[in-house]
């Protein structure tokens, strides 16, 4: 029987990916690290047979033990958490090379923000496309300056040399994700969302800068399908996945231009009555940080990538809304959180 240890379980992403590996494999034998009963009752009303397991990032001797257990472990949470990830890899290296372990981590495409952060260059387009497959070499031996890249390198380092027969290790790197999650806890994602919030709350779009910094996005459904068919790999014995040196993975359904993302919120906060106008005004760095923590970066610098290796391996597509079909009911959602939706007493009584 598969047994797999998840971390962050009722987070936007780690919910969602459960909910489509539980949903796909009733059988297996899941356990999850809760912070509270709170969070544990989420997961329990959904799913009344995982086994849930106390304790948060910094919990290292919990956090061993249940790797140790594990033929699985998919890690959702903190993607820059240093002392979770080698409680992982501490665990993970007790197993040995008849029956070794598969360790899938969660990074994030803020990796690549590293040259414009640098540079301290925000809302300028850049031509720099990465890609997973023969472009993997670069994308893992960024600099040690990059976003994520001190946890990247861990993963990488406990499934490699002579660690790599005991410990199978991917990367999955997720760039701008949107779309409602399914699962429990958190269902929604961020930048999207926080542009609507910051349009809706200013009564005007924002853009950083000439707004054409370019993100690639992603569905959240179809980035669970990237999880669900690595796990299938590792519950096979690790074919048709890659893993370790070459075991990174993007997830994209192309490119967005942060520029062209406000006005197509602004437009749609116009049009549902929100905010008066579509208009959109540009805004330096610092200011856009004072919008939503790390605003600048989000929105106004450049991380473009290709999911080559999804496609090739598991012949993994796109299937899901785009970002742009999204944005409508973005913006819906966020406005009934300010209060700015009418109810139905409201609309009946001829308030609205």
């Amino acid at each position: 029987m598969t047994k797999i240890f998840a971390l962050g379980a009722t987070g936007y992403i780690g919910s969602d990916a459960l909910y489509e590996i539980a949903h796909a494999h009733p059988e297996y034998e899941i356990t999850c690290l809760v912070r509270n009963s709170d969070k544990g009752a989420q997961v329990a009303s959904q799913y009344p047979k995982i086994k849930l397991v106390y304790g948060d990032l910094d919990s290292a001797e919990l956090i061993t033990g249940e790797s140790a257990k594990a033929d699985i472990v998919c890690n959702w949470a903190n993607a820059d958490h240093v002392a979770a990830s080698n409680a992982i890899a501490q665990g993970l290296l007790t197993h040995s090379s008849i029956n070794p372990a598969y360790w899938i981590h969660t990074s994030g495409t803020g990796i690549l923000l590293f040259s414009d952060l640098q540079r301290k260059v925000f809302g300028e387009a850049s031509a720099h496309v990465y890609n997973d497959w023969d472009g993997i070499g670069e994308v893992t031996s960024l600099p040690d300056t990059a976003p994520h890249r001190n946890v990247d390198k861990i993963v990488l380092a406990t499934g490699a040399g002579d660690n790599a027969a005991k410990v199978k290790t991917a990367i999955v790197c997720s760039p701008t994700i949107y779309g409602p999650g399914r699962g429990p806890g958190n269902q929604r994602s961020h930048q999207v969302p926080e542009l609507a919030r910051t349009t809706l709350e200013r009564g005007q779009g924002v853009k950083v800068g000439k707004g054409e910094t370019y993100w690639t996005s992603v569905h959240v459904h179809d980035l669970s399908r990237v999880y669900l068919s690595l796990v299938e790999a590792a519950a096979a014995g690790g074919a048709p996945a890659t893993w370790g040196a070459e075991g990174y993975y993007f997830a994209e359904n192309g490119d967005i231009v942060w520029g062209a993302v406000s006005e197509l919120v602004a437009t749609s906060a116009a049009k549902q009555g929100f905010i008066k106008d579509d208009t959109v005004v540009s805004v330096g760095p610092e200011e856009a940080d004072t919008f939503t923590t790390w605003g600048s970066a989000l929105w106004g610098a450049n991380s473009r990538a290709r999911a080559v290796r999804a496609r090739k391996l598991f012949g993994w597509e796109p299937r899901a809304k785009t970002l742009e079909e999204e944005v409508e009911e973005t913006v819906r959602v966020e406005a009934q959180k300010l209060g700015l939706v009418k109810g139905h007493a409201k609309v009946a009584a001829g308030e609205a």
